[in-house]
């Protein structure tokens, strides 16, 4: 991956805005769509990137409630740039004084988390969630929710990241490096397992994510793949893990349920007013460097969210 300066700026369609980029946020979708693992492409060369926050400069036709001028955080293809075009119904604003780093993940990452926690995973006060990659975006979002839903948190997370996923409020951390997450997760909740699992890894290591969810009523909630693909069979539903197992993608659900999705928007909201959610803390990369900061996401070198500036 390169910087270019010969690229034109894109003009926004009907029901699209044209968003000048105060900060684009990197997600694990650009490490996979780097790799050609991510569904749908895209095919190279491309402009890489689909997160951003910044000014909207121009109006496409057909385009009501959003103006020229306002700060908005949202998504569209190209984020990683000066310039990107978005679709105006899927944008939302910067929360009042806030920078536009700090409004990164509000309509990913924890939309994600509250979606897998609340109307997917239906946690309730006294469940008890499991949180995988616990110190990432997603993860540092759902620990923090839950924990105001009154749930009991286990995080996962590398040992030097402990300390950041504890300062969030969880009630316990184990290491994915050095223990046995099943067998570890079952000792914590006396052999009973978990009420909700957020899984974002997949690979080898999904089955046992299967294994410590609770018989019957556990749901295991799938929103990434970051370890690779993983499957799990009908027999294995039927005889070994029987769990309810929910698959998220936050794009496919604001496009199929945009009355669900304008829910999790106006919750996210009140999170906010009330101090859950507070202004994000990215580390901000240079646009320049958009290879190192992928490079070190991948690793799993980062903590929290990471952002670029144009």
């Amino acid at each position: 991956m390169r910087v270019v300066d010969d690229v034109a700026v894109p003009v926004p369609g009907v029901g699209e805005v044209l968003v000048k980029v105060g900060a684009a946020g990197v997600n694990f979708a650009d490490v996979m769509q780097t790799r050609g693992t991510y569904d749908g492409g895209p095919a190279v060369p491309y402009v890489a990137g689909f997160e951003g926050a910044g000014e909207v400069v121009a109006l496409g036709a057909d385009v009501g409630g959003v103006e020229v001028g306002a700060r908005v955080i949202g998504t569209g293809a190209g984020a990683f740039a000066e310039y990107v075009v978005m679709a105006a119904d899927g944008v939302a604003p910067v929360p009042e004084g806030w920078r536009d780093e700090e409004a990164l993940g509000l309509v990913l990452n924890w939309a994600t988390a509250l979606a897998a926690l609340k109307p997917l995973g239906q946690v309730r006060a006294g469940d008890t969630v499991l949180v995988h990659a616990a110190a990432g975006a997603v993860g540092q979002a759902a620990v923090r929710m839950a924990k105001h839903y009154g749930a009991t948190v286990i995080g996962t997370a590398s040992g030097e990241k402990h300390e950041v996923v504890r300062g969030l409020g969880a009630d316990q951390v184990v290491d994915y490096r050095t223990s046995d997450i099943a067998k570890e997760v079952l000792r914590l909740t006396g052999g009973r397992g978990v009420d909700v699992v957020l899984e974002s890894v997949g690979g080898e290591t999904f089955a046992k994510r299967l294994e410590v969810a609770r018989r019957v009523t556990g749901k295991v909630v799938v929103y990434g793949v970051a370890g690779g693909e993983a499957s799990v069979s009908n027999w294995e539903l039927n005889f070994k893990h029987q769990v309810h197992v929910i698959g998220l993608h936050i794009g496919v659900l604001s496009q199929q349920a945009p009355d669900l999705y304008a829910e999790l928007m106006a919750e996210l909201s009140r999170l906010i007013s009330i101090g859950v959610y507070p202004p994000g803390e990215p580390t901000v990369y240079d646009l320049a460097d958009g290879p190192k900061a992928l490079a070190e996401l991948e690793a799993r070198a980062t903590v929290g969210k990471i952002a670029l500036k144009p």
